[in-house]
């Protein structure tokens, strides 16, 4: 399989040129231009690893790590999606079969939109306590459940729905539209606003048999921990991205603005501050860096490798970002700063794609089977 190997210059310009300086305005508008989000996708953006075959960029996970990370530091909203298609196009990619792939994949990278639903009301970081059911109904599938916080799904054309299945789980591709399928879009999260989060219901969901993704009744926990890596790795790059504009904008500030006499960046403590910022970001890349390696190579570290990229760039984000309002102080407490932006969607990331609480439980168990 032919992957590209130089930094991805025309993506990462493609994304500067169309998001900008617009975050802010999108954030406080809870919304983001579909249109956007659609010329992102026909560019290959919002799933760059895709093979070229199929009319993706076929990006390395490492290029495609530091693409997200571009796109984390201008808007958390727009990589969220990202993150979302992203795991769409693996789950198809995973687990479709060779029709399968050949139908779902060039939508996916010619401007239509997907997203990924996991969560139930009962079932967040302990997915096995699904309950959307998924079962074979003649020549048919028939979908029945509900789901929560559904990354992108307010703008989804396609939407893949983790659910049990007989004994085990099977993923479905759901397209908007589909009687039975509501979408209620979450009033007022606490980041990511503009990221299209919805809860949906699905109420006898009657899909074509070939909406199922490589049959029925494998792994529940294969399947999900198949899509989570992916989902992982790119919010841990993603967390790089809002570590890199929160270290510029705290940068730029204590270089520019004088208290008693002579600039922040002079005050002993600030400066802490901005180191503290430096070694969160240096440290937060070379672990995605890691992730994305062990992704590449196929390693049997993989899972526990973007177990930790995500717990160690999410803890890092949270943290760097409360550092940098810290140096900004009032210039940056306002909704609509990128910095107040940033203090928003990092916490969320501490939750988002298993909590860091239950990271560390992996972590842990990781450490306790290799003794």
């Amino acid at each position: 399989m032919a992957v590209v190997t130089e930094r991805p210059e025309g993506p990462i310009a493609l994304v500067g040129e169309l998001v900008a300086d617009r975050a802010g305005g999108w954030d406080l508008a809870g919304v983001l231009p579909v249109e956007l989000l659609r010329e992102l996708g026909a560019g290959g953006v919002l799933c760059a690893e895709v093979e070229a075959a199929y009319g993706g960029l076929g990006l390395t996970s490492r290029l495609n790590g530091e693409l997200t990370a571009c796109t984390g530091t201008l808007c958390g909203s727009v990589r969220s999606v990202m993150t979302s298609q992203g795991m769409a196009a693996w789950a198809v990619r995973r687990l479709g079969d060779r029709a399968q792939r050949e139908d779902y994949l060039p939508r996916l990278t010619g401007g239509a939109l997907a997203a990924v639903a996991f969560s139930e009301p009962d079932a967040g970081s302990d997915l096995s306590a699904m309950t959307t059911r998924i079962h074979r109904d003649g020549d048919a599938v028939v979908v029945d459940g509900g789901k929560v916080w559904v990354t992108g799904a307010r703008y989804a054309d396609l939407i893949v729905v983790f659910g049990r299945c007989g004994d085990g789980g099977a993923a479905v591709v759901v397209p908007a539209g589909t009687p039975g399928l509501t979408v209620r879009p979450v009033p007022d999260p606490l980041g990511c606003r503009a990221a299209g989060h919805a809860e949906i219901g699905l109420d006898s969901v009657r899909l074509p048999a070939g909406t199922l993704l490589g049959g029925a009744g494998q792994s529940l926990p294969l399947l999900v921990t198949s899509a989570l890596s992916y989902g992982r790795i790119s919010v841990a790059w993603g967390c790089v991205g809002i570590l890199r504009g929160c270290l510029s904008a705290a940068a730029g500030h204590a270089g520019s603005r004088r208290q008693f006499g002579k600039p922040l960046a002079e005050h002993q403590l600030v400066a802490r501050l901005l180191a503290e910022l430096v070694v969160a970001e240096q440290t937060a890349t070379r672990v995605c860096e890691h992730a994305s390696d062990c992704w590449d190579a196929g390693s049997a570290e993989l899972v526990i490798a973007t177990v930790l990229a995500k717990h160690v760039s999410a803890g890092n984000a949270a943290r760097g970002a409360a550092s940098a309002v810290q140096v900004l102080a009032s210039a940056a407490a306002r909704d609509g700063h990128p910095v107040a932006r940033a203090y928003r969607d990092a916490k969320l990331m501490e939750i988002i794609e298993g909590s860091s609480e239950l990271c560390q439980l992996m972590l842990a168990r990781h450490v306790l089977e290799t003794v």
